[in-house]
């Protein structure tokens, strides 16, 4: 192979590998799946779409939109995450935020952990491919161990997981504020709302007080403080073992893990065993991922191997990975239902694709434009996958 053709082949791949890096950064920052419950009792002209969640790679987000239309008045749109989560309830099943835990804790790492591969492949000269992985890997390394143990770790978590980790929290905080005119409750409660504001007392959920004192809806800083001051409540409960707030990522990981579990379901007998089931696999991916860097960076000394490839691989199956990971959730969610559930229900397998039934529910669960850019992003790699493979080909010839 001439130089001229070698380079050309070189730029493709990097092109390629450029455009994969900014889908990923667009899929971080996409619904990649929604599922809808439908009923009679929710009428299609006010939840045209359901009681619609949307599943992001940092969390679960509202999909109910604000209804602006003659006959109906809304405030802010409903916030379907609880809704669902009050459906789902009755038969047993945990709330939402019970679901991969250590998958949206390390999203950002994850993504910016294949966004470094992603480099590494466009690299062709083995030593520089290593300083740069080692180098690039050391840096993720460092902001993972200050984010998951560092004092305050939790503020270098993305907004996007901090708010739905504050929204989850929504549901729970019944103590009152600092103004004894005013409580903070949660959920979707909405006749104990009403009534008490009938009755002129203010009610105010926590996220919303976040609103009142910073002005806007997401700043990070305002949603952490919240969750601090929720935490002190519960660290001065009779009983509680809660230790000082340090507002590491683990700390509060677990805290709300706990929390979220006993939402419904307050069965401490159950929920400490998952609570440390939890710390466990926290500690296990952040070491396995410290080991799957240094491995990488041991197979950045070639241009061939299967760690090489891997550099590629990783990214391109990032569909797969998410549609596993998604169908073993919703397994779980089936399977481990509580036994306080208003009803008793068969274990059972939640719709994946397509539509269902679950009791008067009608289910829809369907990819988001999230999923149709990591479907791009297959596409994408698999070209640059082969173009790489055939310029070492030519090139050993």
């Amino acid at each position: 192979m001439n130089a001229a053709s070698k380079k050309k082949q070189s730029l493709i791949v990097a092109l390629l590998s450029l455009t994969g890096i900014g889908l990923l950064v667009a899929i971080f920052y996409s619904s990649v799946w929604w599922v809808s419950l439908t009923a009679p009792n929710y009428p299609a002209d006010s939840f045209p779409d359901g009681v619609r969640i949307e599943f992001h790679i940092n969390g679960v987000f509202n999909g109910c939109k604000k209804q602006h239309k003659t006959e109906i008045e809304e405030d802010e749109a409903l916030d379907c995450v609880h809704e669902m989560d009050t459906i789902n309830h009755y038969v047993g099943m945990y709330p939402i935020a019970a679901g991969a835990p250590v998958e949206r804790g390390f999203g950002q790492f994850l993504i910016t952990f294949m966004i470094i591969m992603l480099v590494g492949f466009m690299i062709t000269k083995p030593k520089i491919r290593m300083a740069f992985m080692g180098i690039a890997f050391t840096a993720l390394a460092i902001w993972m161990y200050l984010t998951m143990y560092g004092n305050g770790g939790f503020s270098l978590q993305s907004e996007g997981y901090v708010n739905a980790m504050v929204t989850s929290l929504d549901q729970d905080a019944n103590d009152k504020s600092k103004d004894s005119n005013k409580i903070v409750i949660g959920g979707i409660a909405g006749v104990l709302k009403q009534s008490l504001e009938d009755s002129g007392v203010k009610v105010v959920l926590p996220s919303e007080v976040a609103k009142q004192q910073h002005g806007k809806e997401t700043d990070k800083q305002a949603l952490i403080d919240q969750m601090k001051g929720t935490y002190a409540i519960d660290r001065d409960k009779p009983g509680s073992h809660l230790a000082n707030w340090n507002g590491s990522s683990l700390q509060v990981m677990l805290w709300q893990y706990g929390k979220t579990l006993a939402r419904y379901f307050n069965n401490q007998a159950e929920i400490v065993p998952m609570v440390k089931t939890l710390k466990i696999a926290l500690i296990v991916v952040f070491w396995g991922l410290i080991a799957a860097m240094a491995l990488l960076v041991f197979g950045a000394r070639k241009n061939k191997g299967l760690l090489y490839w891997l550099l590629v691989l990783v990214p391109m199956a990032l569909p797969l990975f998410f549609i596993i990971d998604y169908s073993a959730w919703l397994w779980w969610y089936g399977h481990t239902l509580n036994a306080m559930g208003a009803f008793t229900v068969k274990p059972f397998m939640p719709t994946v694709f397509g539509d269902g039934k679950v009791a008067q529910f009608a289910t829809h669960s369907y990819p988001d434009k999230g999923f149709g850019l990591m479907m791009v992003l297959f596409v994408v790699l698999a070209i640059a996958a082969l173009v790489r493979h055939k310029q070492f080909k030519n090139s050993a010839e």
